[in-house]
């Protein structure tokens, strides 16, 4: 068996797609604004003095919390149907061949999955694991109900959907520190592919 892991933001989009939907939601004002608002915290965990899920989390509560999941996932629906153009043509091409070819994909995101599973809704049988939140009567509590999907989580996330490793060749996909743990599981990895030539992740 084949199974194809990608990473999302920056593998397969050309920009952070948490900063784009807050934009798409709050228009630009307000995004500035909360970013302005939390320049201190992310400036520490840009320093690695502040952990990144809870920067994060920070983040997305502020802009988020209180919001109906149905709404939110209303928003996350047209998000992605008016930001195809975020999507590397060439990512998503990979992701087509992998599935012709009879191979597993799995999209394995930092961000919350309820705004990235909508990109590959008509692409078939694509599992996607990201980044899940809380929701507590149908309202968006601004925690996160999971671990941020990130580092060594990504391939805890993997095994979950394919646990026998002995039984497929995995081919990875990744742009980030973030996908270091998953590059180095995989057969093949590839660090910032679709942005011309592939480059193979060195083991």
């Amino acid at each position: 068996m084949k199974v194809s892991a990608f990473d999302f933001d920056g593998t397969l989009t050309t920009k952070d797609t948490f900063i784009e939907l807050i934009r798409y939601v709050h228009g630009t004002r307000k995004m500035y604004l909360g970013f302005l608002l939390f320049l201190p915290v992310l400036i520490l965990m840009k320093l690695r003095l502040y952990p990144n899920w809870k920067a994060k989390q920070r983040v997305f509560s502020w802009f988020f919390k209180g919001m109906t999941l149905d709404e939110f996932d209303h928003y996350c629906a047209a998000f992605a149907l008016d930001h195809q153009s975020l999507i590397r043509p060439k990512g998503m091409q990979a992701i087509r061949d992998a599935l012709v070819e009879g191979a597993k994909v799995i999209i394995i995101s930092a961000s919350i999955d309820n705004w990235v599973r909508p990109f590959f809704s008509d692409m078939g049988e694509i599992v996607v694991e990201g980044t899940q939140i809380d929701v507590r009567d149908g309202v968006l509590t601004g925690k996160f109900l999971t671990k941020n999907c990130y580092g060594r989580e990504k391939v805890k996330r993997l095994q979950k959907h394919f646990p026998y490793r002995q039984t497929y060749q995995l081919t990875a996909f990744g742009d980030s520190r973030g996908d270091k743990e998953l590059l180095n599981y995989a057969d093949k990895g590839y660090f910032k592919p679709f942005r011309g030539k592939r480059q193979r992740k060195a083991r």
